[in-house]
């Protein structure tokens, strides 16, 4: 689904800096670590849950956005740079562009939806945001991170449309991955550098032309963090690849007939054949300019992690604590009933059996937003 942004300017005049490996390009095929996840697995013996501590962001951050979140903040000029973009103003359109051109969700309004959120939330030990559903026909949900006031989530109608119960809560936990993770300055940042926004003339160009790079490196390591959360709360891991599924390729007509399980096998095939030197280098141009990794390489990530020894520690140890089915399970018979209100037949389910782009969007200009 991670469809690229406009483009960015070629680079010119960089400083040279230290690279971590770009997520999921040039750092090492997930295929090679399947062996070393499976054996990690074996070791860790299964145990008795027990009622854990809070959860932390260190109990699910990827390993590249931890080093490229280390990059970022280590490159010469980024605080002015950062204060030339997010300004007062533009934090003020970002809640008057919510406000007036969408939904709230709450006690009054979707309340089973607004339950979900607190659901997520409390899975996640993060304070809950506004949801907002806003009408569009691109499936898209992304975050607003706003200094001095709760943060928003925006969901598009297009995507409520595709994704089932449990679906649309795992999208809502992605974002709320971001804030609890603390990704809504370099969001901000990044959104507003690939929309060309005017930089203030007493940055230097070298500067923004490192960032601009090393943000685009960031962000899909983010992303590989924020899946993470959506498992946590969604509690299997089948759920959060039908997600990217169908952002990948699916519609209402054909949501009752995707398979997790060959999407699967699509994504370790994508590793086979990116594994050698020229697969790795086309890899590596495929998504050089892409806010996200791509969709397959994001399913085989959180495939490998949900069997992970890692997962297996924080589920033993009461930290790995999916949210309530009963918000979802409203949500389902209100949807049902709505369809068989209006006298329509809508296929919402995918088959999960066995092992486990955003375009043409009206957004404003100064919009802070994560994509999922």
């Amino acid at each position: 689904r991670a469809a690229p942004r406009r483009s960015l300017p070629a680079p010119t005049g960089r400083a040279s800096f230290a690279r971590a490996p770009n997520a999921l390009s040039d750092a090492a095929p997930s295929s090679s670590r399947a062996a070393e996840e499976a054996a990690a697995f074996a070791q860790a013996p299964p145990g008795p849950p027990k009622k854990g501590r809070p959860l932390r962001a260190s109990d699910f951050r990827h390993p590249l956005d931890q080093q490229n979140t280390q990059l970022l903040e280590a490159i010469p000029g980024i605080s002015a740079l950062t204060k030339s973009l997010v300004t007062p103003v533009a934090e003020r359109m970002l809640v008057l562009e919510q406000i007036s051109t969408s939904v709230l969700v709450g006690p009054e309004q979707l309340p089973h939806v607004h339950q979900m959120v607190l659901d997520a939330a409390a899975a996640l030990d993060v304070e809950p945001p506004q949801l907002y559903i806003r009408q569009n026909p691109t499936p898209n949900a992304y975050t607003l991170a706003i200094s001095g006031r709760a943060p928003v989530v925006v969901v598009h109608s297009a995507l409520v449309d595709l994704m089932d119960a449990a679906e649309l809560q795992a999208v809502i936990a992605h974002e709320l991955g971001h804030l609890k993770c603390d990704h809504g300055v370099w969001l901000t940042v990044a959104n507003l550098l690939s929309l060309g926004i005017e930089i203030s003339p007493l940055v230097p160009q070298f500067v923004v032309n490192n960032v601009q790079d090393e943000l685009l490196r960031w962000s899909r390591a983010a992303e590989l963090t924020c899946d993470r959360a959506a498992l946590i709360v969604a509690g299997d891991p089948k759920v959060v690849v039908s997600v990217l599924m169908k952002l990948s390729g699916g519609s209402p007509k054909l949501a009752n007939m995707l398979n997790v399980d060959a999407f699967l096998d699509q994504a370790r095939s994508y590793d086979e054949q990116s594994a050698t030197p020229l697969g790795s280098f086309l890899r590596n141009a495929q998504t050089r300019q892409l806010t996200h990794p791509l969709p397959v390489a994001r399913a085989r990530e959180i495939d490998l992690w949900a069997r992970s020894a890692d997962v297996l520690k924080l589920k033993r140890s009461g930290v790995f604590s999916p949210a309530p089915a009963a918000a979802r399970e409203k949500h389902e018979a209100a949807a049902r009933a709505s369809l068989a209100a209006s006298g329509f037949q809508s296929g919402v389910f995918v088959s999960r059996g066995g092992s486990s782009g955003d375009e043409g969007d009206a957004r404003s200009p100064a919009t802070s937003y994560d994509e999922m």
